[in-house]
């Protein structure tokens, strides 16, 4: 009967559009439902593929670089009166910087949104697999050294004693074919995953520092010492901020 009712809420769940009250339920319940967990699977898998091919069909830089040169040279092009000139072709440069600035608004958000969107589904992933971690351990000095060799960078963990955190264990993690780190902490029978990866720039790096609600999750990102930190679970701000203020005072 619970998976009756929870599959209706798959799509919502994914999609960040289940309420909060539900997201940790329906967590906990992808953890002890195999049918449920496979089918969030199957739906992560699809909505990369569709990222995926959407990426095929975006303008390329030269593409719009091109764009861009030839309405400069139409503008610029002789017109008959000097009145005309006056007139008309300011007001159709306002209307191409509106549209150029909306534009880019839009895009630079889609950005940003598909690598929440990335960092959400790897989230969802590990919670809903029947081995969330490939490490199991809550002691910090056997965690970190299992990704030795794995990954091409190294990091510290915090001590969480007389703290409410408990760290769960951790495996790898891939965002835009980069390989990082995935650490999952427990709090009060919530799960945050601490991703860290390279600092490479690109889509990552364009992010807002700070805590952000994004999907169904409170996320908080920083990059320190060539390394880019994302925390993300269904918990508030405060918890977010408390655990990535013990991250940075590792490090």
């Amino acid at each position: 009967m619970a998976c009756e009712t929870w599959s209706e809420k798959l799509d919502l769940y994914l999609d960040g559009e289940l309420s909060q009250s539900d997201a940790p339920a329906l967590s906990a319940h992808l953890r002890t439902c195999g049918d449920c967990a496979s089918r969030v699977l199957e739906k992560l898998q699809l909505k990369r593929s569709i990222a995926t091919a959407g990426k095929q069909y975006e303008a390329s830089p030269e593409f719009r670089k091109k764009i861009t040169n030839s309405i400069g040279k139409e503008s610029r092009s002789p017109q008959a009166g000097w009145l005309w000139k006056l007139l008309v072709v300011p007001a159709v440069l306002v209307v191409i910087l509106s549209l150029g600035v909306q534009f880019f608004v839009r895009r630079e958000n889609a950005r940003r949104m598909l690598v929440y969107s990335e960092l959400a589904d790897l989230h969802v992933a590990a919670l809903a697999s029947a081995n969330p971690v490939d490490v199991i351990s809550s002691d910090r000095h056997t965690v970190k050294p299992w990704f030795q060799g794995k990954i091409p960078f190294s990091f510290n963990l915090p001590e969480l004693q007389g703290t409410d955190f408990t760290l769960v264990g951790g495996r790898l993690a891939y965002l835009g074919q980069t390989p990082g780190a995935q650490l999952i902490y427990q709090l009060r029978k919530h799960e945050i995953s601490v991703f860290i990866f390279q600092d490479r720039g690109g889509e990552a790096a364009a992010l807002p520092s700070g805590t952000t609600r994004a999907l169904s999750f409170t996320e908080e990102n920083w990059i320190e010492n060539g390394l880019h930190y994302f925390v993300i679970g269904d918990v508030g701000g405060a918890d977010i901020e408390a655990l990535s203020k013990l991250l940075r005072g590792a490090g």
